[in-house]
């Protein structure tokens, strides 16, 4: 059979899922009368809760007896790992864009890494029954895009298709027809997209998604870029250096049927199929013919930009909630994923039973983290830090610096502009958006990035849309001003009081409600003023027997400010950890004995720090 390996990249939120559900649909992959989740590709309930894609995942569909194999792939920056990879997997991309939106900063990073591989893209303006749709002026936008990036002439002439991905259908106008559905799309794929380039000689494969099976343990998908392979070849892995990591036997081949995946007798070249059998091979891996020795180059991935410390969680409630609580168990774990996830890196700390973990974003991070927790993890997690470079020729200091694209109603853009100058960032763009708002675009150090997320909702009443892309790495900006006030520590360990939070609440809004439990160097709440104070939350009211004429009125307490993860992260200073179990998220000081905390002080004025 005839075959074609595509791509759907995207900005989060332009409908690339939502179009390979109408994919799916219309080529025949289900039954008349089967059942479908919506969204059926992100399978991951992380995923179904956010609305957002975290791993890429393929499928294929039939059209006109000619396969056709479609990876869908995570729109958020911080996912950028996954796409980068996929790209050496395909030979053409779908680059879907909003009609209202237009190119935002992640379609810039996919369709650069896209270019420059050599794929051909066919752009698909979605969401064109939008009130606000401008698909004309995205089409310029999305022209000077590719120009800017130094598309060559063949990719400049890429062709256009208008549709709505939810209603299921494409058109090559934005009026319609709309009774044709997808065929205009899977026509085009069929007629723009090549067919696979195939090596000659033995098999070769590139591992580019690693997944676990419970019944067949390791699975990599990749592309065959040469020979075939069957069930019990002895095949070897190839390491990009050259060296053998591996050799074993291949227990099983599956290519994808739909949202299936079948087990096939034989793997040919230019298909997309996952392997098991294999315990040490991984992503960007070679897998091959015992006659082969050189490795197939694999596709370099960005350097990561955040990084956090993991420390094995050593507060007073450790083990009461978690059943994976030790370093082992938790190196393991961490381990795990960096072999599936290249954005990712995991390094041993010098300090005893902690690691460094680094990745793309607070975002890929706070990921790890919930999926941690959801499998019985407790961790303890410290602020994310950039991950400064230095400069090869002078030796100078070079720190991450982000390109921050801002959508914002007009009377809002004031205080936007102001914050993220206090925050070193510099505006490079200002121009209406329609509707009364304003795009603004800024260069700014990811340091001051950091926790900015719920400072903007707040400022513009949840009306801004914030979207970052890595730009470059640029000399140090200078000190940031971190958080302004203090935070109320709990001095005692016990259950927190109704009466001694309500008597609290003039120092600062509350974290923590009553029967909570708390311990010794626990953050409670936030102080009013810019230093931290210990405060009892166990004290009760007296109680005697002398009667008084205010009676026992019930005690009214304000409700208690909510941290959910990201927010924690972003909000702790330095000498503050998250503290992570399956059932709960607290914030403490790293340091629990005030003592410990009076001297690391000291020890810090004494050294000038």
């Amino acid at each position: 059979m005839k075959l074609r390996n595509i791509a759907i990249i995207a900005h989060v939120d332009h409908g690339k899922t939502t179009l390979v559900d109408e994919l799916l649909k219309q080529s025949g992959s289900y039954r008349e009368n089967q059942r479908v989740a919506e969204r059926v590709m992100d399978s991951n309930d992380l995923e179904k809760e956010r609305g957002i894609t975290i791993l890429a995942k393929a499928t294929s569909v039939v059209w006109k007896d000619v396969r056709i194999n479609i990876v869908d792939t995570p729109g958020h920056a911080d996912f950028g790992g996954e796409v980068e990879r996929i790209l050496n997997m395909v030979d053409g991309a779908i680059v879907l864009v909003d009609a209202a939106e237009g190119p935002m900063p992640q379609t810039k990073f996919v369709v650069g890494k896209a270019l420059k591989v050599g794929l051909r893209p066919i752009v698909a303006i979605n969401k064109v029954d939008r009130q606000d749709a401008r698909s004309q002026e995205v089409i310029n936008e999305v022209f000077d895009l590719f120009a800017a990036l130094d598309a060559t002439d063949d990719q400049l002439d890429f062709p256009i298709l208008y549709g709505s991905g939810r209603n299921g259908w494409m058109a090559h106008s934005a009026e319609g027809p709309q009774d044709q559905g997808m065929a205009p799309l899977f026509d085009l794929v069929l007629e723009h997209v090549p067919e696979p380039t195939v090596e000659e000689g033995a098999f070769k494969m590139i591992g580019t998604l690693l997944e676990s099976n419970p019944f067949l343990g390791r699975m990599l998908t990749g592309r065959i870029s040469s020979g075939s392979v069957k069930p019990n070849q002895t095949v070897k892995v190839l390491a990009q250096d050259g060296t053998l990591v591996e050799q074993g036997r291949v227990s099983k081949i599956l290519a994808f049927r739909g949202i299936e995946r079948q087990p096939i007798e034989e793997g040919v070249a230019g298909d997309i199929v996952a392997i098991a059998g294999l315990q040490k091979g991984t992503v960007a891996e070679t897998f091959c013919d015992l006659s082969v020795d050189t490795p197939l180059k694999a596709q370099p991935i960005d350097p990561p930009t955040v990084t956090m410390t993991f420390i094995v969680n050593d507060s007073p409630l450790a083990g009461t909630e978690g059943d994976k609580v030790t370093s082992r168990v938790i190196r393991d774990r961490l381990l795990r994923e960096a072999e599936g996830n290249v954005a990712l890196k995991i390094e041993e700390s010098s300090e005893k039973d902690s690691f460094y973990v680094s990745g793309r974003g607070e975002l890929q991070l706070a990921v790890l983290i919930e999926t941690m927790r959801r499998e019985g993890f407790e961790i303890a997690v410290s602020r994310p830090r950039v991950v400064f470079t230095k400069d090869a020729d002078t030796g100078e200091a070079l720190e991450p610096i982000e390109e921050v694209l801002i959508d914002v109603d007009e009377e809002f853009s004031g205080v936007v502009v102001q914050k993220m100058s206090e925050r070193r960032a510099e505006m490079v763009e200002m121009r209406p958006s329609g509707g009364n708002r304003v795009r603004l675009v800024f260069y700014a150090p990811t340091r001051g990035l950091i926790g900015y997320q719920s400072e903007l909702l707040t400022d513009t009443r949840g009306t801004a849309i914030m979207n970052r892309l890595f730009h470059e790495y640029a000399p140090y900006k200078g000190e940031i001003a971190g958080r302004n006030n203090g935070v109320l520590i709990a001095n005692e360990a016990g259950e927190a009081v109704a009466y001694a939070l309500w008597n609290l609440e003039d120092r600062g809004p509350m974290m923590i409600e009553p029967g909570w439990k708390v311990y010794q160097g626990m953050l409670v709440g936030i102080h009013t003023r810019d230093n931290d104070l210990e405060v009892n939350v166990l004290k009760g009211k007296k109680l005697s027997n002398v009667r008084t004429t205010s009676k026992d009125e019930a005690v009214r307490l304000t409700p208690p400010i909510r941290m959910t993860l990201e927010r924690a992260l972003a909000w702790i200073q330095d000498d503050e950890l998250v503290e992570v179990t399956p059932k709960s998220i607290r914030l403490r000081k790293r340091l629990l004995d005030p003592n410990d905390r009076k001297r690391e002080e000291r020890r810090k004025e004494a050294e000038g720090v």
